[in-house]
């Protein structure tokens, strides 16, 4: 076997070995779910079927099954729509704030339900450092727009340092203008990989 012959096999048995990284989607109380998993790390998503105001909702969860720390920001996921526009996630503060003003006992309804059938019915994960961990922390607030503000707080993902072994969960918000956000891809950045969904 000439080199050139030999690099070639070795690349594509190094390339095998690797394996690429496959898109795997299951349906999980009537919401379609996508998972896909790259140096260890398990990035899985459903679009919500509902809106908050001006924001389309993503469930995430992420599960760290590498021998290294990760660090996971809500900043680190976009929506990238057909004709070219992404859309960049908005901050955990910005939701809350909007529902400081806008919030209603309604949206409180909307977000812990959905968000609660789809976290709690879902086989698929259990997370370590999530939402109900947040959850447990704003259970007594005053007024409707605090309980809804608070629901936000809970929800949405935050900033989280995965230690090997460890999972989190959260909401992603993209400003939609209270629209779905049709099809388009679901970019998420780790420390190591890009993470790249389409979504219909």
């Amino acid at each position: 076997m000439n080199r050139l012959s030999w690099a070639l096999a070795s690349a594509l048995i190094l390339w095998i070995g690797q394996g690429h990284a496959q898109v795997i989607e299951f349906e999980s109380n009537g919401l379609k779910y996508q998972t896909m998993t790259k140096s260890g790390v398990t990035v899985m998503f459903a679009v919500m079927p509902q809106h908050l105001h001006d924001f389309a909702i993503i469930q995430v969860a992420v599960s760290n099954g590498s021998k290294a720390p990760y660090v996971i920001r809500p900043e680190d996921f976009t929506y990238q729509r057909p004709d070219g526009i992404v859309i960049h996630s908005a901050s955990a503060v910005a939701v809350v704030a909007m529902l400081e003003q806008k919030g209603s006992g309604s949206d409180v309804i909307k977000l812990i339900t959905s968000y609660e059938n789809s976290v709690y019915g879902n086989q698929h994960f259990k997370s370590t450092n999530g939402y109900e961990q947040r959850r447990q922390s704003v259970l007594a607030m005053g007024s409707a727009k605090l309980k809804a503000a608070a629901a936000a707080s809970a929800l949405a993902m935050v900033s989280t340092r995965l230690m090997p072994g460890d999972s989190t969960d959260g909401a992603i918000f993209f400003p939609s203008e209270g629209k779905y956000l049709g099809p388009g891809h679901l970019v998420v950045r780790t420390n190591t990989d890009v993470f790249n969904f389409t979504t219909d």
